[in-house]
């Protein structure tokens, strides 16, 4: 409870925080903040092109919707799992590079790891908003889906923060973990049906069983049912995240709090 408490009075320092991590993304760029949407949009343009044209996937049609397209199927996938991807990076070295702060001036650590993931979720909402209208001018009602949609990406942020916590403090103990994640992020991209649909897994029950086990699974479908086949998501899979989201706060408080004393003598 003491904890909570010195957590709710540094709210102030929280918004700063993340307002200064929302100036300094895009800092003396001349797109600036549309850079957020000009790399997803490229990032889709090269899969299209791959995948669609070269290696022919055929995304589903939305049920109950009947949308069909590979580049609205890819997008709905795409924009989760990239705030997973930049808020694991950011929080890597969110206390690394606060380094001189955290020697000079106490504050609860756990702000700078939350401050970094608020601004992506920021980025990322901007870019599902933009999202939401391209869809509807496709013909796809997404209003009435858009709270469900809400809060599976409230739900993701505290996953992401979850895994950030843990990931943020023992990169500064082993600096290794910074490099193992750009591999096992490049494993979990394909492990997740982002650019291919989940028809084409086989049909071995034990394959389905431990593809399941994949968060990102659960929530591209999520997103997928709410956006793209315009209906509410499986009650078992929201149940699912919902628990391996608690799990992932849990585990990276605790890994956290365990690292934290000595955080100042390791930087």
């Amino acid at each position: 409870m003491s904890s909570l408490a010195e957590l709710s009075a540094s709210r102030d320092l929280m918004a700063n925080l993340t307002l200064r991590e929302l100036r300094s993304k895009y800092k003396r760029s001349v797109l600036g903040w549309t850079w957020s949407l000009v790399n997803p949009l490229a990032t889709m343009a090269i899969f299209t092109v791959v995948f669609s044209i070269f290696l022919k996937v055929k995304p589903p049609a939305g049920n109950p919707s009947r949308l069909k397209g590979f580049a609205f199927f890819l997008l709905v996938g795409l924009l989760p799992w990239n705030f997973l991807s930049n808020g694991i990076n950011g929080t890597l070295r969110a206390l690394i590079a606060n380094a001189n702060l955290l020697k000079k001036v106490y504050f609860p650590r756990e702000i700078l790891v939350a401050a970094n993931v608020v601004s992506w979720v920021v980025s990322f909402l901007i870019e599902m908003g933009v999202l939401a209208v391209v869809l509807l001018i496709a013909g796809n009602f997404v209003v009435p889906w858009l709270a469900p949609t809400l809060l599976i990406v409230v739900l993701q942020a505290f996953f992401v923060l979850g895994i950030g916590l843990g990931l943020s403090v023992l990169n500064v103990y082993f600096r290794d973990i910074e490099h193992l994640m750009g591999i096992v992020l490049q494993l979990w991209f394909y492990a997740t049906p982002i650019v291919y649909p989940e028809t084409v897994l086989p049909k071995s029950h034990l394959v389905r069983t431990l593809y399941g086990l994949n968060p990102m699974v659960r929530f591209v479908r999520a997103y997928r049912n709410c956006l793209y086949d315009l209906r509410l998501p499986a009650l078992g899979d929201i149940a699912f995240l919902v628990v391996v989201t608690a799990a992932a706060l849990v585990a990276g408080l605790l890994l956290f709090r365990r690292f934290e004393p000595k955080l100042a003598e390791e930087l």
